[in-house]
């Protein structure tokens, strides 16, 4: 139930950034142009949209963060496993748990580092430019984001070791998977099935 939850949420805050970002680019390009029209200068100059594109910056920083989260537990995220895919299954399950866990490691340590510059950021007075907001709120995006995407590495880890599955993209690079055994040309199969924990025990 939590998974369920954390996933819905997850992809309710990237789409509302998204949707958000989009929005807020469309409607500053319309009084940046809408300002050069004489009958609409006296209205439009009177409403500042400086801050629009700190913002716009801001939500992609955000957007960017979450969606790498997003990605590892989609299997969206751009890899080369033609060599991973030749390899015996015993040694294909190693090569993949030890890049998820690397992964693990890699964002861990980021999200780490980022809670600490954002609790040193957050004793200090610096605010955006043109928002005038505290930056430690900005830069919180640093450890939410890297410890969302730890956990999604963990979470692929864990349901491999027990599967052996991974979520992997529909996308793949034409006449390549039709020669690599277990891939189905259209990338419906996720990956070459490897034996369960119990069984390789």
């Amino acid at each position: 139930m939590f998974l369920k939850i954390l996933d819905r949420l997850e992809e309710i805050f990237i789409s509302l950034l998204m949707a958000g970002a989009t929005l807020l680019i469309f409607v500053a390009v319309l009084h940046r142009y809408g300002s050069t029209v004489p009958f609409l200068f006296p209205y439009l100059h009177e409403i500042d949209m400086t801050w629009a594109q700190e913002l716009c910056i801001y939500m992609f920083v955000w957007m960017a963060k979450f969606g790498a989260a997003y990605g590892v537990r989609q299997g969206v995220h751009v890899g080369v496993d033609v060599l991973v895919n030749r390899l015996g299954a015993n040694h294909r399950f190693k090569v993949i748990m030890f890049g998820l866990l690397a992964g693990a490691i890699f964002t861990g340590t980021i999200a780490m580092l980022g809670g600490s510059f954002v609790w040193d950021l957050s004793g200090t007075e610096a605010r955006s430019t043109d928002l005038d907001a505290p930056k430690w709120i900005v830069y919180l995006a640093i450890p939410l984001g890297s410890g969302l995407m730890c956990f999604r590495f963990l979470q692929v880890a864990w349901t491999f070791w027990r599967t052996g599955a991974v979520p992997h993209s529909g996308h793949h690079i034409g006449g390549v998977a039709d020669e690599v055994p277990g891939l189905h040309p259209q990338g419906i199969e996720t990956v070459p099935h490897f034996p369960s924990q119990e069984t390789r025990a």
